[in-house]
């Protein structure tokens, strides 16, 4: 009796999840077997196979001492293949250091594909994940090994498209500086009397400043500081388990393709200068629901402070993420420039903070450097 599965890319860690005989898979010679099937024929028993369920089976399958198998059983057991196992390059290392100068080498697009068999860097990528066979373990696997190009990667085909998905990084304050402008002069505004709506009026905030009493920029300067430390709050939470949602993602194409739109790309492709910050669409997606909550839980002049404040920090966030990847930068930036990198090249399991370490202590992800 054949399986007729689509041959995929899979993991050693694959493997050992199918160890019972609801769903017994082996390895051989870097291939992949699901002997579910085969189990109450063994001629040996069940139980022989599942003593190895979830492993590879070529030594004791070459060991006639242990159990002697026929050319035909070799024939039988090719019938079961369901994958292959990639092996894949390994990139990130523990002993990585990084230097004030430090410039990875551009990395040979065909040779990588030939030998990994994950994404060709010479075409549109999002269809390449879309469309892969390989299995989430290989996916993670492969996309945090850094790969570098000296242009960016086209996710896209057409151009209207692949537009969307680069931001230069002066981009972010030219939009979001106006806008947290805006929100803390309304604030102050709002902590002074009625405001009529921004949709009426859009440009008041600035006409009307000097009237604004000295209670309303206490009680407004407070709700900004307590933006700001809810966006570091929020960096960290969305870092480590949203970017970083790993293990708990679905092995499914449209939650690789997400994952890799959302994160995957920039650690697959980390020194991108395009993909460094948030394209507008992007942020503005992610902070609608933050915004929204931030009205329903405080009087409108608070959550406008608190709006602008988190707003302040995520422009100093991304500014500060793109020169962590591409500038020399004075002491403190300079040390959590390293600690940044070595996030992408050491360990990408810790060291989630990128403006500071604060939460990394407070939860023990801390990346030692």
């Amino acid at each position: 009796m054949s399986v007729s599965k689509r041959v995929r890319i899979l993991t050693e860690e694959d493997v050992a999840e199918h160890s019972s005989s609801a769903s017994c898979w082996v390895s051989y010679k870097n291939k992949v077997y699901d002997v579910t099937a085969f189990l109450p024929d063994h001629p040996g028993g069940d139980d022989f196979i599942l003593k190895y369920a979830g492993k590879d089976v070529e030594e004791v399958m070459r060991n006639a001492g242990e159990h002697e198998h026929s050319e035909s059983a070799y024939d039988m057991l090719a019938e079961y293949a369901i994958g292959r196992l990639g092996k894949g390059e390994a990139l990130v290392s523990d002993d990585w250091e990084a230097t004030d100068d430090f410039h990875p080498e551009d990395t040979d697009s065909a040779r990588d594909y030939e030998k990994n068999q994950f994404l060709d860097l010479r075409q549109p990528l999002l269809w390449q994940v879309w469309n892969a066979n390989w299995s989430k373990h290989y996916y993670l696997q492969q996309v945090h090994q850094p790969r570098h190009l000296p242009y960016s990667a086209r996710l896209f085909g057409p151009d209207v498209l692949e537009v969307f998905t680069k931001t230069e990084w002066y981009v972010v304050p030219m939009i979001w500086l106006p806008i947290t402008i805006n929100l803390f002069c309304r604030s102050l505004l709002q902590f002074s009397g009625p405001l009529p709506n921004f949709v009426n009026e859009p440009a008041l905030p600035l006409a009307a400043l000097s009237a604004v009493p000295a209670s309303a920029y206490v009680k407004t300067t407070l709700s900004f500081f307590l933006g700001n430390f809810v966006w570091t709050v929020l960096e960290y939470v969305m870092h480590r388990f949203l970017f970083h949602i790993d293990e708990l993602l679905p092995d499914h194409p449209a939650a690789l393709t997400l994952h890799f739109l959302l994160h995957g790309i920039h650690h697959y492709l980390p020194m991108d200068r395009l993909r460094l910050v948030m394209p507008p669409v992007l942020f503005s997606a992610l902070s609608f629901p933050f915004t929204r909550l931030a009205y329903l839980l405080f009087p409108t002049a608070m959550a406008n402070g608190v709006i602008a404040g988190s707003f302040m920090f995520y422009i100093l966030y991304d500014c500060m993420h793109w020169a962590l990847h591409h500038t020399r930068l004075p002491s403190y930036m300079r040390e959590m420039k390293k600690y940044h990198l070595a996030h992408h090249y050491k360990n990408f399991e810790l060291g989630f903070g990128v403006t500071s370490k604060i939460w990394d202590y407070v939860f023990n992800t801390v990346l030692p450097v």
